[in-house]
Parts: C-alpha cells; structure tokens; sequence
C-alpha cells in the first residue's frame, strides 16, 4: 500500500492527515505500541477507521508515516568548517536520536511497513543531508565522497546496529566508520 502522502497539499486531505498524526503522537504518549488501534486512531482524530484504511492501508504504515515525518530535523546541519568534520558530527547527531527509544521504534516502524516507499523517504532523508554536506564541502573547495559511499560505509552499519544489536553503537563505533571513508588528514 503505498502512502497517498503529497497527492493534495491543503484542504481536507491536509486536516486529515495533520489530525491522524497528531492522534497517533498522543496515543503513543499515553499507550504501548502494541496496544494502539485504528479504531483508537479514528476515534482521537474525530476521522472514521475506513478513512485511516483508504489513506494509509494499515496501522504499520501509518506509524512508518507518522515515524518518518518526526524523522524530519528542526535543527540546522552541522558546519564544522570540513567536510570530514560535517559528516562526523551529522553522524553522531544521527546517532543520538535514532537510538533512543524512541528513534529504534521509528526506526522499526519504517522497517515493518510492507510499503516500501516508506523505507526509500527514510533513506533519501539520510541522503538530502549528505547532498548539503557535500555541496558546502564543493564550495569550501574540498572534493566530497559520494553519498552512495557514505551510507555504505556509515550510515547502514549503524543502522544496522541501532536496530538489531542489543546495545546500540556509540560515538566511539562512529568515529571508527567515519575514518574508515574519511581518514583525518
């Protein structure tokens, strides 16, 4: 099922969509995971469940959706003056959240859904990231490595480890990915 997200930008479809969200955030304050429904949904969201079906198809989905717009930074990206030093601190900013409680579960609940659009709008935030950090290295006059290469070598084995280690990596751990790709000079 894949997520009718962006089909409309305003109107009813926004009110909708903004109001799920805002459902599914509470309830998951308040309940388990587990223990949330659609019908819970619908009804904390004043929608009825076949509107949550015909939007999202299933209760995994919707959390891979909810999931992937907390994944959506306020903050800037780190500037540290170089390019190695951009990725580093974006890395470990990646780090502390998605290993927190809440960024595993997120992060598990991109990975549940059958939609698999889910899991490309995660990886392709990851990736917008490392376009700016190399756009600001070109313009620093460095010669970036490719995103591709980066997410090889950073990004999906701490994913990796987030998500299937008992403990989740550390700063250390990142430290040894990141100069694997980008030896200090």
């Amino acid at each position: 099922m894949t997520i009718h997200k962006g089909i409309r930008t305003g109107g009813r479809s926004a009110r909708v969509q903004q109001s799920v969200h805002a459902a599914v955030k509470k309830l998951l304050e308040s309940h388990d995971r587990a223990d949330v429904t659609v019908p819970m949904i619908a009804q904390s969201a004043g929608v009825t469940p076949s509107t949550i079906y015909r939007r999202w198809g299933d209760i995994a989905t919707l959390l891979a959706d909810v999931a992937l717009e907390r994944f959506e930074p306020d903050e800037h990206l780190p500037d540290t003056g170089g390019f190695r030093g951009d990725v580093l601190a974006y890395a470990e900013l990646y780090l502390d959240e998605m290993s927190s409680d809440l960024g595993r579960s997120m992060l598990r609940d991109v990975v549940a859904t059958d939609d698999n659009n889910c899991a490309l709008r995660c990886a392709e935030l990851i990736t917008k990231r490392l376009v700016v950090l190399a756009e600001r290295a070109v313009a620093r006059g460095e010669t970036p490595l490719s995103t591709a290469f980066l997410i090889d070598g950073i990004f999906a084995p701490m994913v990796y480890r987030i998500l299937f280690s008992e403990t989740a990596p550390d700063n250390a751990y990142i430290r040894t990915l990141v100069d694997r790709c980008l030896p200090a000079d």
